[in-house]
């Protein structure tokens, strides 16, 4: 594609609110996209995708641009440029090798990014894009399965759709988007990928409320909680409640579900979800403090933990993540992981099931969590299943999921 100078500013002008602005990738992305009616489906998806494909690889854009911070516009043009010359080898096809004549690209040399890039592909820390630290610590509690990992984690995720059963079916929702423009995803019964990514957020079938946008992986999680029609169901970190609209279609409508958060916004996000999904049977509550769980003690039949965490299975989606993630931040979740895990599953009625669950694909955050909650409860808690996702593994983001029982 012939490089535009309005659409790489706004490549430009993305990605200097994602890393001086300190900004979420998505939410910059969305605004930017939203700020010109007159762009059509190909400028959009140029810049959506360069901004996330030079967040993604943004340590090794850095190193071929030979910079090592960003301040100045100028500095993301040069690095910008840098990309468009090592993107075609790097992704294999696509891109601009040669830069137009621009005074932005000046005083790039073409020959001494592609050298500089033979180089970086010497050292994987550089070549994979990944901070040291984190590196060093999937190393230390995966060991040869990291490397896997993180190259997957590398690459581009797919768009995935979970068919709302409380409004429509599978083969529904394929005949709107086309047999030949959808896959099924085995285990995963509403699920379906689309082959061609598309906004899927302006179309009528969304806003009746036919599917949600929601990974393969995620989408094994309400399931595993062994929900049934009539049930109680609490979800206590339900965010703006994906896993909780999934939940509220296999109660059909029958029994209850309270959805609780530390964040108003995102339960004010999740109730008007609900009401477009047609969900009847969903209350939210806001925690405040503990004394809020322990008024709910002994109440709910099953209970879901989507416990906060790193995020690191979840790469491939929010890239800027490994960028903004800290070493204090992950010592300072897992406790947070453990005290919703050992406070939090009093809500869970005798005989009741509870799900932890994390979007992470270290096993500090997710397994270790999980054997210390049963070793400290034996007494009252049975460990009867895990399962795990991994990019490279089976091709779903890295969720970990595991089931107890209340006895």
């Amino acid at each position: 594609m012939k490089l535009h100078k309005g659409l790489v500013e706004a490549v430009v002008e993305s990605l200097q609110n994602v890393f001086q602005k300190n900004r979420q990738a998505d939410k910059v992305v969305e605004l930017v996209l939203k700020s010109n009616k007159k762009w059509g489906a190909r400028d959009r998806a140029f810049i959506a995708e360069n901004t996330y494909e030079m967040v993604r690889w943004w340590r090794l854009v850095k190193y071929v641009g030979e910079l090592g911070a960003a301040g100045e516009a100028a500095h993301f043009w040069k690095l910008f440029g840098a990309w468009q010359i090592i993107k075609p080898v790097h992704l294999g096809g696509g891109g601009e090798e040669t830069l137009p004549a621009w005074t932005e690209f000046a005083e790039i040399e073409p020959s001494r990014v592609l050298e500089r890039y033979k180089e970086a592909m010497s050292f994987p820390k550089i070549a994979q894009s990944i901070p040291d630290w984190i590196d060093d610590l999937g190393h230390s509690e995966l060991g040869d399965k990291w490397d896997e990992e993180v190259a997957a984690l590398n690459k581009q995720a797919p768009l995935v759709l979970r068919v709302n059963t409380l409004k429509s079916n599978v083969g529904a929702v394929r005949e709107l988007f086309g047999h030949e423009n959808t896959e099924l995803v085995s285990d995963v019964p509403n699920a379906l990928v689309l082959k061609k990514r598309q906004n899927v957020f302006g179309q009528e079938s969304f806003k009746e409320g036919f599917f949600e946008v929601q990974d393969a992986g995620s989408q094994l999680i309400a399931p595993f909680l062994d929900v049934q029609p009539g049930l109680s169901v609490i979800d206590a970190c339900a965010g703006a409640g994906g896993k909780t609209l999934h939940i509220a279609a296999l109660l059909q409508n029958q029994g209850s579900i309270l959805s609780m958060d530390i964040d108003y916004h995102k339960l004010s996000e999740l109730e008007k979800r609900a009401k477009r999904n047609g969900v009847e049977n969903l209350e939210t509550m806001l925690i405040t403090s503990d004394d809020i769980i322990t008024s709910l003690a002994g109440t709910a039949d099953r209970l879901l933990l989507d416990a906060p965490c790193s995020g690191l299975g979840v790469l491939r989606r929010n890239p800027d993540t490994k960028w903004k993630l800290k070493p204090q931040f992950l010592d300072n979740i897992r406790n947070v992981q453990w005290h919703i895990l050992s406070t939090y599953s009093n809500m869970v009625k005798r005989g009741g099931k509870m799900v932890y669950a994390t979007c992470s694909v270290l096993p500090s955050e997710s397994e270790d969590q999980v054997k210390r909650f049963a070793k400290q409860h034996k007494k009252d808690w049975k460990f009867v299943s895990e399962h795990r996702t991994s990019v490279a593994g089976d091709g779903f983001d890295g969720f970990y999921m595991a089931l107890l029982e209340r006895k």
